[in-house]
């Protein structure tokens, strides 16, 4: 066993380039990622759609073989102690990974069988954890015609059926309605509190913000930033973001804003205007004013003050890709 010292999750310049095929150049998909994740944190893995998130969890759950750099969970190195560091982490996908063949029960103690457990203290297990997620109706259901939200549930209760020391959480909670998505949360938070260590990759900042005691913001395969939220907040210089949609382009008018003190950066792509701003004060009267001189009308505006969120905008420059 490790030592309880030893970091439950770190990297150290983790590369992976999947190679050529065919007309297809080589992809840089991960270039250089630097974690330390301590045990019983709860730990977010943010960025863009293709920043390189499921790649590195790819990586760090053995699934992917690093191109460059070292990972080791739990104090193993994953290329070299691969099978032992599957019997030490539970994952959980994005999609349904059940088994459509067994009931809800018997994917559960399935799982533990795997790992070992005998039948009787498997069935008792996956009692508990049906009972502890608020699942013990659903027991003899089939997993694919239950919700969506009793589906997670379900696969968290299957990652964590052998007891494992890192659960990893790629978008668990995406395409999930709001209440039920706020309702997983107190699950994760439930886990987190008996002393499970958690790393969650997600795309929606006010997830990482309910969530995670620190994050590091990626995109391109790098790490942009990483510390707590009011870390990030203070350090990466989060500005409030005001964003303009006008029916026609936007006035020329309006890129001489980027020259003003307390304006760090103006992005126009059409009639859709992103202002980034330390100073926001009439900012937003402004550019309704420029557009109304210029006989184009505002159809939309928003003002989003230094979040998460705001902090993603300012390091990345644009809004979640598909």
């Amino acid at each position: 066993m490790t030592a309880p010292s030893e970091a439950a999750v770190r990297t150290v310049d983790l590369k992976k380039t999947f190679p050529a095929s065919g007309p297809r150049p080589a992809v840089p998909a991960v270039q250089g990622i630097d974690l330390d994740v301590p045990r019983g944190e709860f730990f977010g893995l943010l960025g863009p759609n293709g920043a390189g998130k499921s790649t590195t969890i790819g990586m760090l759950t053995t699934l992917v073989v690093p191109t460059g750099g070292t990972a080791r969970v739990s104090g193993l190195d994953v290329v070299k102690d691969a099978v032992e560091i599957k019997r030490r982490i539970g994952v959980v996908s994005q999609n349904n990974t059940l088994d459509s063949d067994l009931t809800v029960a018997e994917n559960l103690e399935f799982r533990g069988r795997y790992f070992g457990l005998g039948a009787r203290d498997a069935r008792k297990r996956a009692a508990e954890l049906l009972d502890l997620f608020g699942l013990t109706e659903t027991r003899g259901g089939n997993p694919f015609q239950i919700s969506g939200g009793q589906a997670k549930r379900v696969m968290i209760c299957r990652a964590l059926m052998h007891g494992p020391e890192v659960l990893f959480l790629d978008e668990p909670t995406a395409g999930l309605d709001p209440q039920t998505r706020t309702n997983l949360w107190d699950v994760l938070r439930g886990l987190q509190a008996a002393g499970q260590t958690i790393l969650l990759t997600t795309h929606y900042m006010e997830e990482a913000e309910a969530l995670c005691d620190r994050v590091s913001v990626v995109d391109h395969g790098r790490i942009l930033a990483s510390g707590t939220v009011d870390e990030l907040k203070s350090t990466t210089g989060a500005d409030t973001v005001i964003t303009v949609a006008y029916d026609a382009a936007a006035p020329e008018e309006i890129k001489a804003l980027g020259d003003r003190d307390g304006i760090s950066k103006v992005e126009i792509n059409d009639g859709q205007v992103r202002v980034f701003a330390s100073e926001p004060d009439g900012l937003l009267g402004e550019l309704v004013t420029i557009g109304s001189r210029a006989g184009v009308g505002v159809t939309d505006a928003t003002q989003l003050r230094p979040s998460l969120e705001t902090v993603f905008l300012t390091l990345t420059g644009r809004d979640y890709r598909e």
